[in-house]
C-alpha cells in the first residue's frame, strides 16, 4: 500500500478536517479583546485549548471563559509583550500548564499617531518594542520548544501601514514592515524544522479599540475603514479565520507568505 501523498489527503482520507486542530495548544499575544478574542473562540470551535496574553486580565479572563464554555481549556497570563521576562514567563507558564506549544499568533501590537518630527527616541522605542521585538524574541523562546518537537506554526499580524505612506504613524508602519521581513526570514530559517511562519496583514477591523475611537470622533467606521473594494471595516472574524487557515494542516505547504486581509483594492482611474 503506497503511502499518502500529502497530509491533508491523509486527513480527509481518515475522516478529519485539515482545520482540525484537536487539543493543540495555541498562545495568543493580545487575546482580550477583538482579532485576539476571535482567533481564541474560532481556535475553540476546531478544537483547540489557548494560552491568552495581555496586559489587562479582565479582558483576558472574559474570554478565557468564552472558550472554557466551548469545551476547551484556556491559560490567562498576564503579559506586557514589550517586557522580555514577560514573554520568557508566558512561554514557561504555557509549558509548565499544557506541556508543548503548537501555535503562536503574535498579535499584541498598536500606534499612536504623531508627526514625524514629533517623534522622540523614547516614543520610537516603544513602538518597536511593542510591534516588533515582541514578535522577535517571542517567537525565539516558542520556537526553541517547537524546534525540539520538530513541527509547529507562528503566525504574525500586520497592518496595511506595512506597505503604505502614513507620516502620522511612521514607527509603528516601519515595525510592520520589518516584521513581514521577519515572517519571511525565520520561516527560511525554521523550516527545515517543522516550523511554518505566516503573517496577516489586515486592514481597518472594528475591534474595541476602533469602534471607540471612531464614536469618539463622531465618525462612521465604514465611512474611514471603507476605502477598499468592499466599501466598509473589517470585523475580527474576518481575520481570525485566515489565521486559523495558516495554523491548520490545510496551509502545510504555505509559509513565509502574507497575505492582505483588507476588503480588497478599490477601483482606481485613470487620468
Amino acid at each position: 500500500m503506497s503511502e499518502p501523498r500529502c497530509t491533508i489527503e491523509a486527513l480527509i482520507g481518515s475522516g478529519s478536517s485539515p482545520f482540525d486542530l484537536t487539543d493543540q495548544v495555541a498562545v495568543i499575544t493580545g487575546g482580550g479583546t477583538g482579532i485576539g478574542r476571535a482567533t481564541a473562540l474560532a481556535f475553540a470551535r476546531h478544537g483547540a485549548h489557548s494560552v491568552l496574553a495581555s496586559r489587562r486580565e479582565e479582558n483576558l479572563e472574559r474570554v478565557a471563559a468564552e472558550v472554557r464554555a466551548l469545551g476547551r481549556r484556556s491559560l490567562v497570563v498576564r503579559t506586557d509583550v514589550r517586557k522580555l521576562e514577560d514573554l520568557d514567563n508566558l512561554t514557561r507558564r504555557t509549558l509548565e500548564e499544557f506541556g508543548r506549544i503548537d501555535i503562536l499568533v503574535n498579535n499584541a501590537g498598536g500606534s499612536h499617531q504623531r508627526d514625524i518630527l514629533e517623534e522622540t527616541p523614547e516614543s520610537y522605542d516603544r513602538m518597536l518594542a511593542l510591534n516588533l521585538r515582541s514578535v522577535f524574541f517571542l517567537s525565539q523562546y516558542v520556537a526553541r520548544h517547537m524546534i525540539e518537537r520538530a513541527r509547529g506554526v507562528i503566525v504574525n499580524i500586520s497592518s496595511g501601514a506595512a506597505r503604505g505612506g502614513l507620516p502620522y504613524v511612521s514607527p509603528y508602519g516601519a515595525a510592520k514592515a520589518a516584521a513581514e521581513n521577519l515572517t519571511r526570514t525565520m520561516a527560511a530559517a525554521w523550516g527545515k524544522h517543522g516550523i511554518r511562519v505566516n503573517c496577516i496583514e489586515v486592514g481597518a477591523i472594528k475591534s474595541e479599540g476602533f469602534l471607540a475611537a471612531m464614536e469618539h470622533a463622531g465618525a462612521d467606521p465604514d465611512v474611514v475603514g471603507g476605502a477598499n473594494a468592499a466599501g466598509r471595516a473589517g470585523w475580527p472574524e474576518e481575520v481570525a479565520y485566515p489565521i486559523l487557515f495558516f495554523a491548520s494542516e490545510a496551509a502545510a505547504y504555505v509559509s513565509g507568505q502574507t497575505i492582505a486581509v483588507n476588503g480588497g483594492p478599490r477601483a482606481g482611474t485613470l487620468g
